[in-house]
């Protein structure tokens, strides 16, 4: 005898942009006998406009679409000669019910969110995830700082009153005083162009003799 198959979607509980999603996985088991998602058709949801889905006013009471889906599903079951289940929710109110169908010899496949909890998962005959979860995007880490830029940060950090910074006519001076560093030594040749390469690190004023100079503090997280 071949088997059949309902599909049973939580429509309070899982979105209307799964529809195809949904159907996609049903079609792996076979060709669906029943598809219906139960929601309070009142209210304005995807689901009005997915394809291939009979929509079941389930009302507003509490957890009314949950219960009139277990409803159906134990009907489908006892007298409507469904041995293949497709359960779509991220809810672990589920889980009875999935332990139940399979008491009477169904197959359940549970389709959730990875918010499902495990217990709905494992009371399943195997579970779909119908997202991936969240993308993880990767942030390039930011370049180490070098000792010189940290010796920049300093002198500015000392010379500056209330963040204003400092002199670029100055910085030299002091760097050669201090630290024994002259500009013309480094590739850059002058200190704007050094300072200017490293936008992540410094901002600069105007061109001028009184051009200031400042550090960026997010640019300096483990000295800042």
């Amino acid at each position: 005898m071949m088997s059949r198959l309902a599909v049973l979607v939580d429509g309070d509980n899982i979105s209307g942009c799964h529809a195809e999603r949904i159907l996609s996985i049903a079609s792996r088991q076979g060709s669906p006998t029943v598809v219906r998602v139960y929601t309070n058709a009142r209210r304005t949801s995807e689901w009005h406009d997915a394809c291939g889905f009979r929509m079941i006013h389930a009302g507003t009471g509490k957890n009314a679409s949950d219960v009139l889906l277990v409803i159906d599903a134990m009907e489908l079951a006892l007298s409507g000669g469904i041995d293949r289940f497709v359960i779509a929710s991220s809810d672990g109110d589920f889980t009875h019910l999935a332990h139940r169908l399979r008491e009477h010899g169904a197959m359940v496949t549970g389709v959730g969110e990875g918010k499902a909890p495990t217990g709905f998962r494992r009371a399943c005959s195997d579970f779909v995830l119908i997202d991936p979860g969240p993308s993880i995007r990767l942030v390039p880490s930011a370049p180490p700082v070098a000792d010189l830029d940290l010796k920049i940060r300093a002198i500015i950090a000392a010379a500056s009153t209330k963040g204003a910074g400092m002199r670029l006519a100055a910085l030299g001076a002091s760097m050669h005083s201090k630290h024994g560093i002259r500009i013309g030594a480094l590739p850059e040749q002058t200190w704007r162009a050094y300072l200017a390469a490293r936008p992540h690190l410094y901002d600069l004023g105007p061109r001028g003799p009184d051009c200031m100079v400042r550090f960026k503090p997010e640019g300096f997280p483990a000295a800042a």
